[in-house]
C-alpha cells in the first residue's frame, strides 16, 4: 500500500509493510507539472509493487470540498487508470498540522524541513488509513 500526498510543487509519498503495521515515507517528488507528477509518482508505486493507493484529499474544516480537493481527486482518478489497481481518497485534514508538529518535535528545519514534510504527510495519511482499515476488520 501507498500513500500519495499531492502537491503542486511537492507530492509526498510513503509506504506500508505487507503487514500494515509500519508506514514509512519513500520521499518527496518535486514537479511542478500535472501530467509529469502523475508519471513520476506512477513509475513509483509500479516499482513498489502496491496493490492499493491511498491519496490524501484535502476536505475543507466545513466538509466541503473546494477547488485543491478536486484537483486531488482529478489526480486519484488518474492514478487509478495509470496503474489499473484500486485508489481510495482519503479525507486528510489536520495532515499538515500533524506533520508540522512533528516536525518541530525532532528540530527539524529549513532545507531539510521543506524537502522532508510533504513525505511526513504520506506517512500520517497512510497511518491513519492503516488504523482505520484495522477499526473496520475487526467489527
Amino acid at each position: 500500500m501507498v500513500a500519495v500526498d499531492y502537491g503542486d510543487a511537492r507530492t509526498g509519498l510513503a509506504s506500508c509493510d505487507k503487514s500494515e503495521m509500519l508506514a514509512s515515507p519513500m520521499g518527496v517528488i518535486t514537479e511542478y507539472n500535472f501530467d509529469k507528477a502523475l508519471e513520476k509518482v506512477a513509475e513509483q508505486i509500479k516499482l513498489s509493487g502496491a496493490e492499493l493507493v491511498v491519496v490524501g484529499n484535502p476536505i475543507n474544516m466545513n466538509g466541503t470540498s473546494g477547488p485543491r480537493s478536486e484537483k486531488c481527486c482529478l489526480f486519484g482518478s488518474k492514478l487509478k487508470e495509470l496503474l489499473g489497481i484500486p485508489v481510495v481518497m482519503w479525507d486528510e485534514r489536520g495532515t499538515t498540522i500533524s506533520a508540522i508538529n512533528y516536525m518541530n518535535e525532532t528540530n527539524t528545519r529549513g532545507k531539510k524541513r521543506k524537502q522532508t514534510i510533504d513525505a511526513v504527510s504520506a506517512v500520517i495519511i497512510l497511518e491513519n488509513y492503516m488504523a482505520y482499515r484495522k477499526s473496520t476488520q475487526q467489527n
